[in-house]
């Protein structure tokens, strides 16, 4: 994963991008942990090129505390 000084640059980045701007961003990402940095607007989890599940910041809050096991073992 990223190391918290990485985090801190990427997802700032990507916030000022998004407050300056005025644009979406999509970010496509395993690593959970950077959508509390960055505070998103709408999530959505994919399995085998599909979504899953779609939801707004409380989906990213249950992903950084439970993971995203759940949607793999469910693909098998």
């Amino acid at each position: 994963g990223l190391d918290i000084d990485a985090l801190k640059v990427v997802s700032e980045g990507v916030n000022r991008f998004r407050q300056q701007e005025g644009k979406g961003v999509l970010l496509i990402t395993h690593y959970t942990r950077i959508l509390r940095y960055i505070q998103p607007d709408h999530v959505h989890v994919f399995v085998n090129g599909r979504v899953a599940e779609s939801g707004g910041p409380e989906l990213a809050d249950a992903l950084e505390a439970n993971g995203y096991e759940k949607y793999l073992t469910a693909a098998v």
